[in-house]
């Protein structure tokens, strides 16, 4: 892996980035943009400052969105460079109370999909304890895919699906719809027992020892199969990383098979008839962890644009953050219902009549944004879903 002064030295502090960066957008401020932010992993790492309060703000300011990465023009290693700054900074740098207690909670739980799902019932009763809790029914936390869901005609693929936390808990239908789709077009979907957490979260915390736990769980979990496929952005982006956080040959290997759904279903090609579907407007929602981390950009359009009747409508500011990033909306609130806000005048002004995401971070943000723009009902699907609404039985 290479050195971290190596990736700095990389940087010429050209400005490309500047007008990619959510923080940047919203402030202006030089050290909350990328080049400003290897500025001064530069200076600590030459021990000119010191990483204190001040320096650690503009890390945890970061959303992690990727953005700058293909924006750059040195092809600057920022999605590298970032994760070890936060790793360095939970080594030298207090942290408040409220940030330890957000983080620690958030992670204990949501990669205890058993204990997540006992904690989400009451939101299935109507109780809402916060603004991003998502709105949830009784059916929608009984969602689960089968344990094997054969391929449809010609066997031509074997993949075993990462279920995840939160998606398993709260989105569970689409994991189910996502199987279904690629079952139609000739991949059987396996979901293996025993599986957890992938890690995205603690990974992209900086906390790489328990990110490096739940790699190699989910490796011993899912290991094995032709392809991993994966129907949340931030999950998908974690376990193609996982080459580079453990460093062995089983990792690249295991990291080489993983595909979210849409680049699977793009890799399969449809072989399943879509019945048209009554003329419908859809925003298609990039998330960050798919479009800037994974390069996946195109597949989710082309299998929506695929689906007769469907309108595909694109968004200005289609590329920035939404303001979701992990847990990003619960540490840093303010900022992140500010992003939010302008995602949703975007996605508004396009009058679509379903909003499609391929996140459930970004689909819970999404919402509640939507939600306090004066707009609740709007739907909020993930990609796989039209498709599995559209196929011919």
């Amino acid at each position: 892996m290479a050195e971290t002064r190596e990736l700095l030295d990389a940087c010429v502090h050209c400005g490309f980035c500047l007008p990619s960066c959510p923080t940047y957008t919203l402030w202006g401020d030089e050290m909350d943009s990328p080049r400003g932010r290897i500025h001064l992993m530069k200076l600590v790492d030459e021990g000119e400052i010191e990483l204190d309060a001040t320096v650690a703000s503009h890390f945890d300011r970061c959303l992690g969105c990727l953005a700058c990465v293909p924006a750059c023009p040195s092809g600057v290693r920022y999605d590298i460079l970032i994760p070890r700054a936060r790793a360095l900074r939970r080594e030298r740098a207090p942290r408040s109370l409220r940030q330890r207690v957000v983080e620690g909670g958030v992670l204990a739980t949501a990669a205890r999909p058993r204990l997540l799902r006992a904690l989400a019932w009451p939101l299935a009763l109507g109780v809402r304890p916060f603004a991003l809790a998502p709105r949830v029914g009784p059916s929608d936390l009984r969602a689960r895919p089968a344990r094997l869901t054969p391929a449809r005609g010609e066997l031509r693929m074997r993949a075993a699906m990462l279920e995840g936390c939160v998606q398993r808990v709260f989105f569970g239908r689409v994991n189910r719809a996502a199987a279904q789709v690629l079952a139609a077009d000739g991949c059987e979907v396996s979901v293996p027992a025993g599986q957890g957490c992938c890690g995205a979260l603690a990974l992209h915390a900086g906390r790489d020892d328990e990110a490096r736990r739940l790699a190699r769980a989910t490796i011993a979990a899912l290991g094995g199969h032709e392809r991993i496929v994966v129907t949340a952005a931030g999950c998908g982006s974690a376990m193609k990383e996982y080459g580079d956080l453990l460093e062995t040959d089983e990792a690249r290997r295991f990291s080489a098979s993983v595909r979210d759904v849409t680049e699977l279903a793009g890799e399969l090609g449809a072989r399943a008839e879509r019945a048209p579907h009554a003329p419908v407007r859809v925003v298609y929602q990039d998330a960050c962890h798919l479009r800037q981390a994974q390069g996946v950009a195109a597949q989710p359009r082309e299998l929506l644009r695929a689906i007769p009747g469907v309108e595909l409508v694109e968004i200005e500011g289609a590329d920035m953050c939404c303001g979701s990033a992990g847990i990003y909306n619960l540490l840093e609130p303010e900022t992140g219902r500010e992003l939010g806000a302008r995602k949703a005048d975007a996605i508004l002004a396009a009058r679509p009549d379903i909003v499609a995401t391929a996140n459930p971070g970004c689909a819970i943000q999404i919402a509640a944004a939507l939600r306090r723009a004066g707009h609740p009902g709007l739907p909020i699907v993930h990609p796989a879903e039209l498709v599995a609404a559209s196929l011919s039985e």
